[in-house]
């Protein structure tokens, strides 16, 4: 009988070793940090159970010992309630950060920069190549992106969509994305019109869009944003042509091939502002806030002309003769850099 509890004993003494020695390996696999030397994206899809979780982190090198972090999830088990999606796991981040990041539901954020002075056309583009977005659209005409979006004008697609860095998470949906873009530039569209100079030529938002994205176009110095608008303000209300080359680009469409020649700007198209009167049919880009305040509230100004000055802005006249004298201080100056 003594022999029996002595035995007994002493299993008791190994089982409680091991035991300790188990709980002391659980801490430490809690405790170390990842296998990871770089910042790594994990998907964990939904109805993934522990046992299969810890198999693919082991087998995507994100943690060793897969049978401790069974023991790790048994005796922790508020760590076990993760939720699917697709996370960013950091070189410094813990064994248990990963599991409470998991448990949280915080998903890896990715961004997409809609750039101002950008085409839907452009914007599009980026969505077809930009990481981890779901795609729904059946094609990238117009016509689809208007029916996707319901807007209430569905020819009014160009120019509305806010230039911004949108932040996603993996599935996203393209039109998700879209929605975003358009509601905000609605916002803030409606703002702008509300708060307008009074007596501005505009019949409605949207050729105050279009006037923007005229401005953004012409110039990137926020400082001369509000004469460039006067400038064209100025031509509309004495009945002048805009005569502005960007309306005539995007009258090219895929004929445009980085010049413009004489007969480009004598070449009938609906855009084209150097044969039309008035404003173009719509926006030719997505302007961005300050030109949409610019074309809101122009400068007043004698202006009726603008040129290059070879320095990254421009300088206006009131004359045609001494915008032609501007014209050729610009192509002087252009002609001794080029010579350089």
């Amino acid at each position: 009988m003594k022999k029996l509890l002595g035995v007994i004993l002493i299993l008791l003494v190994v089982m409680a070793i091991a035991a300790g020695i188990g709980m002391w390996k659980v801490r430490q696999l809690a405790s170390s940090p990842l296998l990871i030397k770089e910042e790594t994206l994990f998907t964990l899809k939904a109805g993934t159970g522990r046992l299969a979780l810890g198999q693919q982190l082991y087998s995507e090198k994100i943690i060793n010992r897969p049978r401790v972090f069974q023991w790790l999830l048994r005796l922790e088990p508020e760590l076990s309630h993760f939720k699917a999606g697709t996370y960013r796991f950091a070189p410094s981040m813990t064994v248990r950060e990963m599991l409470q990041l998991l448990e949280s539901g915080k998903e890896a954020q990715f961004p997409l920069r809609f750039v101002e002075g950008m085409r839907v056309s452009d914007y599009l583009h980026q969505l077809r190549e930009a990481p981890y977005i779901k795609h729904t659209l059946a094609d990238d005409s117009y016509a689809t992106v208007a029916k996707a979006l319901g807007m209430e004008h569905p020819d009014w697609v160009e120019g509305w969509l806010w230039p911004d860095t949108w932040m996603y998470t993996a599935n996203t949906s393209d039109v998700a994305i879209l929605k975003r873009a358009h509601q905000k530039m609605v916002e803030q569209v409606e703002k702008i019109w509300e708060g307008r100079m009074d007596g501005l030529p505009y019949k409605n938002q949207n050729e105050l869009v279009t006037m923007a994205s005229i401005v953004e176009k012409e110039t990137a110095v926020a400082e001369e944003r509000d004469r460039v608008a006067s400038v064209f303000i100025n031509r509309l209300r004495i009945g002048m042509r805009l005569q502005t080359d960007p309306t005539v680009i995007y009258g090219m469409g895929e004929r445009y091939n980085g010049k413009l020649t004489r007969k480009d700007l004598e070449t009938p198209t609906a855009w084209n502002t150097y044969v039309i009167a008035g404003m173009p049919p719509g926006p030719i880009a997505a302007p961005g806030e300050a030109s949409l305040k610019a074309a809101a509230h122009p400068a007043k100004t004698p202006y009726l002309y603008f040129v290059a000055d070879g320095k990254g802005g421009h300088t206006f006249n009131t004359n045609l003769v001494s915008h032609n004298r501007s014209v050729q201080d610009y192509l002087k100056a252009l002609k001794e850099k080029n010579a350089q």
